[in-house]
């Protein structure tokens, strides 16, 4: 057996599946995850060459018995902070305890990722990709950003890109504390010097466009520049209060705009008659207490809507896909079909993907069983680690 793709090798079958997420209608029933119940899955090499009813699967070399669990796409991950050191308990506690707290805040993580070495970044790095692995993440999107000097925003960029292909330069994450006085020539040197010796290890940039980080006229500038320089832009945007975000993302045609807290009629048009996928983050409303983005609105709007950790030592430290789409579910005004969807090809589109983040003829085999019979499970049983097996292109690894 050959697949499209012109992959060979030794097949697979998984099979006894209960319940299978395609996120192809024309594989499964007509819902957007197109289901197949009581289905297999047959892997050949890295990728999926056919899926369908457990008794119509093809003859392989191996068979492998779900015993009836659901399998779901690996998660796609297209937002997270992972290159780091340092931990900012003593901030959450106070935030979460109601009092106030002086402390740095990203600029204490800027201060920690400095003084760390290559050997440290990236054993935390590591670590962080195996805590999601184990959750079901196979694909994932991670950024600089604690660096904010020309060599440690470089270096966290070629750290990340041993790991991933998905790697986004944001040395625009807030004003460098070295340029407290000068943002303006930090601008310059994110455009700059900065950009060029980043822009060979990243695939992305980014840019916080809030209030206190850089306002439409800077953001525009250093996404412009990284466009330039072959990066596509990726925006966070209107997490804090409403402002340009949005719009500039459209405007640009980037690939996501992430948080997408506080939006306007006009935002929410913008996003349904563009491109830009809209990323939310509900760890971070979780951890900071603010506001939950309205998944409702923008989805009967036809927004694609993409669901992602975040995850980062400020405002959102966790690496759990799964307990995104259970928060999701229950404060967003998602149901659990569209935050699996969103988790998994949502994810893909918000990185332009379409190897992953569904299981089909041609994608990666990528796939995560539950220890369930339905991915609504994820969403009904929150909390719960209810992943027991996961397989990236073709590989059991958990």
């Amino acid at each position: 057996m050959s697949s499209s793709t012109g992959t060979t090798g030794t097949t697979t079958v998984i099979t006894n599946i209960a319940t299978l997420v395609t996120n192809d209608p024309s594989l499964g029933d007509s819902s957007p995850l197109g289901l197949v119940r009581d289905a297999a899955v047959v892997i050949e090499g890295d990728r999926v060459v056919w899926t369908g009813e457990s008794s119509k699967a093809p003859a392989t070399d191996n068979r492998v018995d779900a015993g009836g669990r659901a399998v779901l796409p690996g998660f796609v991950d297209s937002h997270s902070h992972l290159v780091f050191a340092g931990d900012r308990t003593e901030e959450f506690n106070a935030r979460m305890s109601g009092r106030g707290y002086t402390a740095g805040g990203i600029r204490t993580t800027v201060a920690a990722t400095r003084a760390a070495t290559d050997e440290e970044l990236e054993a935390n790095l590591t670590r962080f990709l195996s805590e999601a692995l184990r959750q079901g993440t196979t694909t994932f999107e991670t950024k600089s950003g604690y660096g904010l000097t020309v060599a440690d925003e470089a270096r966290a960029l070629r750290l990340a890109a041993a790991h991933t292909d998905e790697v986004t330069y944001l040395g625009a994450h807030i004003v460098s504390p070295d340029y407290a006085d000068d943002p303006a020539g930090y601008v310059a040197l994110v455009t700059g010097e900065m950009l060029d010796a980043c822009a060979p290890h990243a695939r992305w940039i980014d840019v916080f466009c809030e209030k206190g980080a850089f306002d439409g006229d800077q953001a525009r500038a250093i996404l412009t520049a990284g466009r330039a320089k072959g990066l596509h832009p990726r925006i966070h945007a209107n997490q804090l209060s409403h402002g340009p975000g949005v719009q500039l993302a459209v405007e640009l045609d980037a690939a996501s705009a992430d948080h997408c807290t506080h939006l306007t009629d006009a935002d929410v048009d913008a996003l349904a008659s563009g491109d830009t996928v809209a990323t939310l983050l509900p760890g971070a409303e979780f951890s900071t207490r603010a506001a939950w983005p309205d998944a409702r609105r923008l989805l009967d709007a036809g927004v694609t809507v993409a669901l992602s950790t975040d995850c980062n030592p400020g405002s959102s430290f966790t690496s759990s896909v799964p307990f995104c789409v259970a928060l999701a579910v229950r404060d967003m005004g998602m149901t659990p079909d569209e935050a699996v969807w969103s988790a998994t090809a949502g994810g893909a589109a918000a990185l332009r993907r379409t190897d992953v983040g569904r299981v089909a003829p041609g994608a990666y085999a990528d796939l995560t069983l539950l220890d369930a019979p339905s991915h609504v499970h994820l969403a009904y049983r929150p909390g719960v680690p209810l992943v027991s097996e996961v397989w990236r292109r073709g590989v059991r690894v958990v």
